[in-house]
């Protein structure tokens, strides 16, 4: 007989260690590897992301929360100390990434980089830190879709035992969603890593990528979900989301009960409006010259020196003081490089 994981891994005398947050702090550090692996092939120091992350994180749980308590608020207003128990639950995905894209902005311009050149280096790490993050929430048995049958789950889905028997809650089986997504967000690592050797991508249009990709399957995966924080909106906007998801019910999939009897999840909404944003940012970047600089280029730090990606230690090519990055008109010299060959 299977027996559901214990969320528990160890203890240490009074302190309880749990593997959501042991599965957490591994996908950080993969994140981190990624984006020092590739910042070595512009000549940034290691340091520079680990501090990057030590910022990022702590401000991805204040956003996470706050965006969560936002939309809640009817349930915190008289209950202020419930708002810093985040280990009752309720942080949310989007607040987590707006908290640490805007601790992470102010810190690498304080650094003196470009922010989109930045972003475009730590997206991998970000998509894949989310494909990791998410088995902590098959140990907890949460964040999952509706109730499903067993027979679905292994000759539909075809899925292990081991996953199939977690699913299984209060005696009911259940989407494993957690799974959807993981699998999602690997697929877009794979995108990313072949979107960055094309020489066309433009500073920021990576970064961008990654938006879109992660928002595409947070808005199909997100209708599966039982937990998810919704509203009630007008009925145009309530037929547009059914009509968008109208191929997953064609194929036949049906999506979860609303928690708080919407008819709008706010994960959906934000979703699309995100693809949106990211599209026309990228159309708009390129027509103002705002993306002048291709992913390949050189990274020009304020005061400092340009160099060129799989330059050779000592090779850099000295520049003014300035606080903004080479445009169109004033390139900085490139050494000569098979664009297609960067990964």
């Amino acid at each position: 007989m299977f027996l559901a994981l214990n969320p528990i891994a160890f203890t240490l005398g009074p302190i309880s260690v749990h593997w959501y947050g042991i599965i957490l702090g591994t996908a950080a550090l993969v994140g981190l590897f990624l984006a020092i692996q590739e910042g070595k092939r512009f000549s940034i120091p290691s340091d520079f992301f680990m501090d990057l992350l030590l910022i990022g994180v702590p401000s991805a749980i204040v956003g996470a929360r706050i965006y969560y308590v936002a939309f809640k608020w009817e349930d915190y207003k008289n209950n202020w100390v419930d708002i810093f128990k985040i280990w009752n639950g309720g942080i949310a995905i989007y607040g987590a990434l707006i908290g640490a894209i805007i601790a992470a902005a102010i810190y690498v311009r304080r650094k003196g980089y470009s922010f989109w050149r930045i972003a475009d280096i730590c997206a991998p790490g970000l998509i894949v830190g989310q494909a990791i993050g998410r088995w902590g929430n098959f140990v907890n048995q949460e964040a999952h879709g509706g109730p499903v049958t067993e027979s679905f789950l292994r000759d539909n889905l075809h899925l292990p035992n081991f996953i199939v028997e977690q699913m299984l809650i209060n005696g009911q089986y259940y989407h494993p969603t957690f799974l959807y997504e993981s699998l999602w967000n690997l697929a877009g690592l794979v995108l990313l890593f072949a979107l960055r050797r094309l020489p066309f991508m433009r500073a920021g249009e990576l970064f961008l990528s990654y938006f879109i990709w992660y928002s595409i399957g947070r808005f199909f995966i997100e209708a599966f979900r039982t937990d998810s924080l919704d509203f009630t909106g007008p009925q145009w906007l309530a037929s547009l989301m059914q009509g968008l998801w109208s191929p997953m019910s064609a194929l036949g999939f049906e999506q979860g009960e609303m928690t708080y009897g919407g008819t709008v999840r706010i994960s959906q909404l934000l979703a699309l409006l995100i693809i949106l944003a990211a599209i026309v940012l990228i159309v708009v970047r390129r027509k103002t010259g705002a993306s002048a600089e291709r992913y390949a280029d050189p990274i020009v730090r304020a005061g400092g020196t340009a160099i060129p990606a799989d330059a050779s230690a000592g090779e850099t090519t000295p520049i003014a003081d300035r606080s903004e990055p080479a445009t169109a008109t004033e390139e900085p010299k490139k050494t000569e490089r098979d664009e297609s060959s960067l990964g």
